[in-house]
């Protein structure tokens, strides 16, 4: 039986530097859309809280991150450092998004991550809003 321990840098404690490119890092992550490789950065039993979804598991948020970009069509995310402690990091986001008649929207939100010591989060609680735009109004263009 495999007893490697996973490492997934950076891990915490934190700097300033180090949670600076955590939160780098899950950005650049969501924005490939690829649930499998978003969800390899949580532990197997994650904590999981996301608008009105409660739930854990990596293979629970394999299917959430499924659901969501075949919904959010165009997904596009900025995420920013709000500040850091030991083990856990809180970030500020927005991201854009249509939906399949076309409907863009904004959506902006607190996350709040917990570690483990190997780097992988432990626990994520998402409060998110979304607003109605029009696609002129659009800011965020990362290709893709």
């Amino acid at each position: 039986m495999n007893h490697a321990v996973i490492i997934h840098s950076p891990t915490p404690p934190f700097t300033l530097i180090s949670a600076t490119e955590k939160v780098q890092l899950a950005e650049n992550g969501w924005n490939s859309k690829n649930p499998e490789k978003v969800a390899s950065a949580y532990t197997l039993d994650c904590q999981w809280r996301n608008r009105d979804e409660i739930f854990s598991g990596r293979e629970r948020i394999i299917e959430f991150l499924t659901r969501k970009w075949e919904k959010e069509q165009g997904y596009q995310l900025n995420k920013q450092l709000w500040c850091f402690s030991d083990n856990r990091i809180a970030v500020t986001f927005r991201y854009e998004w249509h939906d399949h008649a076309g409907q863009w929207y904004r959506s902006y939100g607190n996350e709040l991550w917990e570690f483990a010591e190997n780097g992988l989060m432990q626990r994520r609680i998402a409060s998110i809003n979304d607003i109605a735009i029009q696609q002129s109004q659009r800011e965020i263009f990362k290709g893709g």
